[in-house]
């Protein structure tokens, strides 16, 4: 289990390090960007600054959403590879069209074909069809289709989209586990407290005491000078 352990502490490592290096140079990018769009922005009452803020959160929180979900997805992928070292990511091939030619297995255990997302926050109405056909063609090579979702979408269409997978997934007599779910399935199906494990590496590297002491620090700071200027 240590060794479990270490090998996703190194996986996060190597990922903060990378969206690091990815967040740095867009910024550095970004600096020689075009800016008379901000034009607009002040015609809706957000000023220059405010623009700047908000077009580099928005760039590089694409990196963010994006890494964040490739790091989960392969620290649970290790997990299951331990419990289960012959699991294998592999391919299908469409039974129910030609497009896509195949639907991908992220971890085939026997004959669990388990799909590993760590968010689906997506809202296209055409995701439940090509979610049900993959499902489908799972379940017609003879696997069972189990969906894995660690957090759930917040937005109420999407939201609305994962019930009826869930409903689909069953329909095929297949597992669907959002949010805790998700977490407990994982635990139980490979022996590994993946939650516990990354909350542990997550208050090695940020930890949220000290986060919650700088933040009353600062409000006592506020309170004091409020009070002297009176």
């Amino acid at each position: 289990m240590n060794e479990l352990k270490e090998k996703i502490q190194r996986l996060a490592e190597s990922y903060s390090a990378n969206l690091k290096e990815k967040i740095e140079e867009r910024t550095e990018e970004m600096k020689a960007d075009d800016n008379s769009h901000y034009l607009i922005y002040r015609v809706l009452g957000i000023t220059t600054e405010e623009g700047k803020k908000i077009d580099l959160y928005q760039n590089t929180g694409r990196f963010l959403y994006k890494y964040a979900g490739s790091f989960l997805e392969e620290a649970a992928t290790l997990c299951f590879n331990y419990k289960f070292p012959d699991g294998v990511k592999t391919k299908v091939k469409n039974t129910q069209g030609q497009r896509p030619a195949t639907f991908e297995v992220d971890f085939l255990n026997d004959k669990d074909a388990i799909e590993i997302k760590w968010r689906d926050a997506t809202t296209d109405g055409d995701h439940i069809t090509k979610e049900h056909t993959r499902a489908k063609v799972i379940r017609e090579h003879g696997y069972k289709p189990i969906r894995v979702m660690f957090y759930y979408p917040q937005r109420g269409q999407a939201i609305k989209i994962q019930e009826t997978l869930k409903t689909l997934y069953s329909g095929l007599d297949g597992e669907y586990y959002g949010g805790d779910e998700a977490w407990n399935y994982l635990h139980k199906y490979t022996g590994v407290d993946l939650k516990a494990v990354l909350t542990e590496i997550a208050n090695e590297r940020v930890p949220i005491v000290s986060m919650e002491l700088n933040e009353g620090i600062a409000e006592i700071k506020k309170s004091d000078s409020g009070n002297g200027s009176k």
